[in-house]
């Protein structure tokens, strides 16, 4: 489980085709500091294994189902990305909880500048629309962050300076891909209330 506090921004310095996966050479010196064999670590926001590892880069190998589902497939020798270990127990929540789980990939569409801070307009898939919320948790490229307004079709976010400096988000560009995490406490009430909703079997009728 991950917070979104992004704790690094690593760099992508290999990327070797396996055919129906990619292994991944990524530097992140913080990160991989401790790092042991079938760690975990946030890429972008998607949970990967640590599998090979020196004293400032890790290997991860990614198969074509995250590759296909996530902005992971995009990346190459040089692209920047967001890294992040798992909290530990009983460490602090300083984000929301992630869980590393893409739910789908949007577009960042535009961003407004201001002296403090900037406006980001994000696309947004429409199977995932029931789940933002105006002020509510959304993960981008594995950064927790709030919503500022909620369409059908897009959601905003404000990014202050920190934000920008230390994230991919501070470098994307209209039309750019990034993923998108919805707060999984939602997916889990909803799949309830479904349930709760469900019409009586002939057998619940005759108690």
């Amino acid at each position: 489980m991950f917070t979104g506090i992004v704790e690094e921004l690593g760099e992508v310095t290999a990327v070797e085709d396996l055919g129906d996966a990619a292994r991944f050479r990524l530097r992140g010196p913080v990160v991989t500091e401790g790092a042991r064999h079938g760690d975990s670590i946030a890429v972008n926001g998607v949970c990967l294994t640590v599998v090979d590892h020196d004293s400032d880069s890790f290997t991860a190998d990614v198969m074509a189902e995250t590759l296909t589902r996530s902005s992971l497939g995009a990346l190459a020798p040089g692209s920047r990305v967001n890294l992040e270990r798992p909290t530990a127990v009983g460490g602090r929540l300083g984000g929301h909880l992630v869980q590393g789980h893409v739910d789908g990939v949007g577009t960042l569409t535009a961003r407004e500048p201001s002296a403090h801070w900037e406006l980001v307009t994000v696309s947004l898939p429409a199977h995932l629309a029931r789940y933002v919320v105006e002020k509510g948790s959304i993960t981008v490229d594995g950064v927790s962050l709030t919503v500022v307004e909620a369409g059908e079709e897009h959601f905003t976010i404000s990014l202050i300076p920190t934000t920008l400096a230390l994230t991919t988000l501070g470098h994307k560009q209209p039309g750019d891909p990034v993923n998108l995490e919805v707060d999984v406490i939602a997916k889990y009430v909803e799949r309830m209330l479904g349930h709760r909703a469900a019409p009586a079997t002939a057998g619940e009728e005759s108690r």
